[in-house]
């Protein structure tokens, strides 16, 4: 088991607060000076304990500084007599006067810019490493997946311990886990509590997702395929599972956009496979529920019936395709013993979540009405499952016993996906949706004391099953309850 160093990235002017909420386990603080200016330093040595590292990121290399090479050297050797660390742009910084105030163990040598090939990537790095440094960073700006595969796989044929490499491209911040996993040494994250970006994962949800900074050997990986994805919960719920069993796995989010360009370029081309980390199942998000139906071999009887997966699962090569988004119907028939049977149920969102539900309410015997904004998607629906649909505009939901909200409606916002007044006061209310705060939907619904599912307790039921068909292990549950509320 391994170590990470986690350096937090300050890109904006901080308070003294957010610098003393850091947790004791960030030892580097990154002044993007670029960003913010040229901070004093014993200002931050008072409200952040660990070292100081100063990047002054030029234009060419995805920063703001724009300065004259004079003006930018006269800043860093002046950096250089306060910081612990000095960024050093391979491009414009390795110059005998800057190089000769600024020891070796002060030195990180980065470069940042488009690399498409471990060939590339390979020339680059000789290049960066015939000035001694303390660490090496090379971010590749890539436009393709199979190019942040090029970044991976340099990392892993590079084999040491002090360089730092990952790429910003099309599925987001992976690369920088994965590259715990082939050698590096360190990972950035934005100074913050929030969820961050593709370009800028939070610290804080970095430590949260993937317990780090210790990195626990992994021998497959899982993944979670979506847009838009950061808001999952899901790494943070199987890597603290896979943690509390010792089992050798990493779970990511895959921003994906296409379908198809996924599959082909990370999927079937079995790169990860090389890496020692190969892709053997994902939970699929929206909007890919149908796609991830039509790449799989096999196809369980409920994905069938709704046209939509949420699960992959590789087996002996091949991909075979099921859904868990019923999970929370069963648990709410079986465990909490709410008799389904002849009620009558809503189902807001004709999506491959929607319909999933749809379908295991009707097989509870309830009797199920499919809503929907679009009508072309409404009616596709109605066909498929044999059941009536009513356009979202018409819809009123007085006489039901059931309510599921299968749309993103109530997301961080403050919308409700329908006149909430016309709700029963006895109703079963299920939203799927999660984020910082209660929906509209559960808040209202918990005032009345109705009987609410959140979309953390739908979660909850599904990374439970999802669990044990990747693993074949049940999940513990001391371990990741404790997240699911978080």
């Amino acid at each position: 088991m391994a170590e990470a160093s986690l350096i937090a990235t300050l890109s904006n002017p901080p308070t003294a607060r957010e610098l003393s909420a850091l947790p004791q386990s960030v030892k580097c603080l990154e002044v993007r000076a670029d960003l913010v200016g040229d901070l004093n330093p014993e200002w931050l040595r008072k409200h952040f304990r660990g070292q100081l590292l100063y990047t002054l990121r030029s234009r060419d290399e995805g920063g703001a500084d724009a300065s004259p090479l004079d003006q930018r050297l006269r800043r860093l050797r002046a950096a250089a007599h306060v910081y612990d660390q000095i960024d050093l742009q391979a491009r414009t910084d390795l110059v005998s006067d800057l190089l000769d105030t600024i020891p070796q163990a002060k030195r990180l040598i980065s470069w940042q810019g488009e690399g498409s090939d471990v060939s590339q990537l390979q020339n680059r790095f000789r290049e960066l490493v015939a000035v001694p440094a303390q660490l090496y960073k090379l971010v590749t700006s890539t436009q393709s997946i199979a190019d942040e595969l090029a970044c991976l796989s340099f990392l892993k044929a590079l084999g040491r311990a002090d360089t730092i490499a990952y790429a910003l491209g099309p599925l987001g911040f992976w690369s920088r886990v994965v590259a715990l996993h082939l050698g590096a040494p360190a990972i950035f994250g934005a100074v913050g509590s929030g969820v961050g970006d593709a370009t800028a994962p939070a610290i804080s949800r970095l430590i949260d997702d993937y317990q780090l900074p210790e990195v626990r050997t992994a021998k497959e990986l899982f993944a979670i395929v979506g847009d838009p994805i950061f808001h999952s919960l899901s790494p943070r719920l199987h890597n603290s599972a896979y943690r509390a069993q010792n089992y050798p796995a990493l779970f990511v989010p895959l921003r994906v956009e296409s379908f198809e360009t996924f599959w082909q370029e990370l999927v079937l081309s079995r790169a990860l496979d090389a890496l020692g980390l190969p892709l053997n199942g994902m939970t699929v998000a929206s909007p890919h529920k149908e796609a991830a139906r039509s790449k799989a071999k096999t196809v369980s009887g409920m994905s069938l019936q709704a046209d939509s997966s949420n699960i992959l699962l590789r087996n002996n090569g091949w991909w075979n395709a099921d859904t868990t988004d019923p999970e929370v119907i069963y648990f709410v028939n079986q465990q909490r013993r709410l008799n389904l049977s002849q009620k009558r149920a809503a189902v807001i969102g004709c999506g491959g979540a929607g319909r999933a539900i749809a379908a295991a309410l009707s097989h509870s015997g309830a009797a199920v009405t499919l809503i929907n904004r679009g009508v072309k998607r409404g009616q596709y629906a109605a066909r498929l499952l044999g059941l009536p649909y009513i356009p979202l505009a018409e819809f009123s939901a007085a006489g039901y016993d059931i309510v599921v909200n299968a749309t993103p409606v109530g997301r961080n916002d403050d919308l409700a996906p329908f006149p909430l007044e016309t709700l029963n006061d006895e109703v079963l209310i299920i939203d799927l949706v999660y984020g910082s705060s209660p929906t509209p939907l559960v808040e209202n619904s918990l005032a009345r004391e109705q009987v609410v599912f959140d979309g953390r307790d739908v979660l909850w039921t599904q990374v439970q099953k999802q669990f044990q068909m990747m693993t074949g292990s049940e999940m513990p549950v001391n371990g990741s309850d404790r997240s699911r509320k978080q």
